[in-house]
């Protein structure tokens, strides 16, 4: 299940991540860069303990930062899933709105039906999961759009990690910054 949650920050916290321009690293893998920024334990805190009231069970936090994405930028599709992460399977991700809606058009996070194996990967192993993600999570012609959640400032969303998902579209003009969580739910 997927669901919103919009204003979830106190306006406060919410602009202290937007003034705060410095800091972002690019982090580097073979086939991508992220430009990132860490979050702080109380924040950290603060946010597992909101997702925990939403939940109605204790939220533990698997990894969470802030991302940035703009023109020339992180602006392949990736249309990916987060079945590991820091070599943990948590259950559900979020993805917080932080910057203001500037670009032109429809934009938000994207759910997308793989043609072959549908919303999430149920496949044979490692090697067939990493073939999704080296040969088509850049080839849009591979998937279907299922379905695309708007961008709103201090708009939540959270969704279960095995669905396949995407920042929409692909390539931002103006900055589009996100705070993102992967999380395991402990009943």
């Amino acid at each position: 299940m997927i669901y919103i949650k919009d204003n979830f920050l106190h306006e406060r916290l919410l602009d202290s991540f937007n003034n705060d321009t410095e800091g972002f690293n690019e982090v580097k893998f073979p086939d991508k860069s992220f430009w990132v920024k860490e979050l702080i334990p109380e924040v950290i805190d603060r946010i597992c303990d909101k997702l925990s009231s939403i939940e109605g069970c204790r939220v533990e936090n698997v990894l969470s930062f802030i991302r940035e994405a703009k023109k020339g930028q992180d602006n392949d599709w990736r249309i990916h899933n987060d079945t590991i992460i820091n070599g943990v399977q948590p259950d559900r991700a979020i993805v917080l709105y932080l910057s203001e809606d500037n670009n032109e058009g429809l934009n938000g996070t994207a759910f997308w039906s793989h043609k072959k194996h549908g919303d999430t990967y149920t496949g044979n192993g490692v090697e067939e999961f990493n073939k999704i993600l080296k040969e088509d999570s850049n080839d849009s012609s591979k998937w279907n759009l299922k379905s695309i959640i708007g961008h709103k400032q201090n708009r939540l969303i959270s969704y279960p990690c095995e669905y396949f998902h995407s920042k929409y579209p692909n390539e931002f003009i103006n900055s589009r910054r996100v705070l993102v969580m992967f999380y395991k739910t402990i009943k």
